[in-house]
């Protein structure tokens, strides 16, 4: 699948390597060098995903990420050289779709790429609304709402809700989450499922610290309950 996919770092021979990997592997690609220019260029071409180093000058990545996810579900794709956890799951709560840690092998990033894109195909077109409870989920518009209200979401948070819904009252485990929220590391697997959890709760419940629907099954994972219709 050919995708247009920007790519935003400060490293002009590491934006290269990406560049040329995207090029050969069938993609359009474009390399700009700073946050200023990553919001510009995302704005005015509009790419399928952008691969966005954190540490840029003028605006650094994170805010890249938080301005463009209040105007867009473009897909994200964060590199970073820091290691700590907060850094990766700042990086998730401000929309990141997924989080690759420098040094990394063009390989691995290509993959991360091509995980990202297959599981967000563009131009869906099926109709079906999953109704559970309060909680509609629209996977052709890809969407949440509550109570007829949509409501915003990640491209991760929808994905759990989207794959829990398929079976109400079922209990998947956080590796199962993890195979639909595209392949975020190992290292980090239980932590993030958890915050895109929390987030959830705060978006679809009433009361997100006593969850009605989306429920923890201690010892195992999460269910979405079915609830009243």
């Amino acid at each position: 699948m050919c995708a247009k996919v920007l790519v935003a770092d400060d490293d002009p021979r590491q934006a290269e390597v990406i560049r040329r990997y995207l090029v050969a592997d069938g993609h359009d690609a474009l390399v700009v060098h700073d946050g200023r220019a990553a919001l510009d260029e995302a704005r005015r071409w509009r790419p399928d995903l952008l691969v966005l180093d954190v540490m840029m000058p003028g605006l650094d990545g994170l805010h890249v990420c938080r301005t463009l996810r209040q105007e867009s579900d473009l897909l994200v794709l964060m590199l970073t050289a820091r290691t700590g956890e907060d850094d990766l799951l700042l990086g998730l709560e401000l929309g990141a779709d997924d989080y690759l840690t420098k040094p990394y092998s063009p390989r691995e990033l290509m993959a991360r790429v091509r995980t990202l894109l297959r599981r967000a195909p563009r131009g869906e077109t099926r109709p079906d609304v999953r109704r559970i409870g309060r909680i509609g989920v629209d996977l052709a518009g890809r969407h949440i709402t509550v109570d007829g209200v949509e409501v915003e979401c990640t491209r991760g948070e929808f994905a759990i809700l989207a794959a829990m819904s398929e079976q109400p009252d079922r209990v998947f485990t956080r590796a199962q989450l993890l195979h639909h929220t595209r392949g975020i590391d190992r290292s980090s697997t239980e932590r993030t499922i958890d915050v895109h959890v929390m987030n959830l709760r705060r978006k679809i419940e009433s009361d997100p610290q006593r969850p009605a629907q989306l429920i923890t099954v201690y010892g195992v994972g999460y269910k979405i309950a079915a609830g009243p219709a």
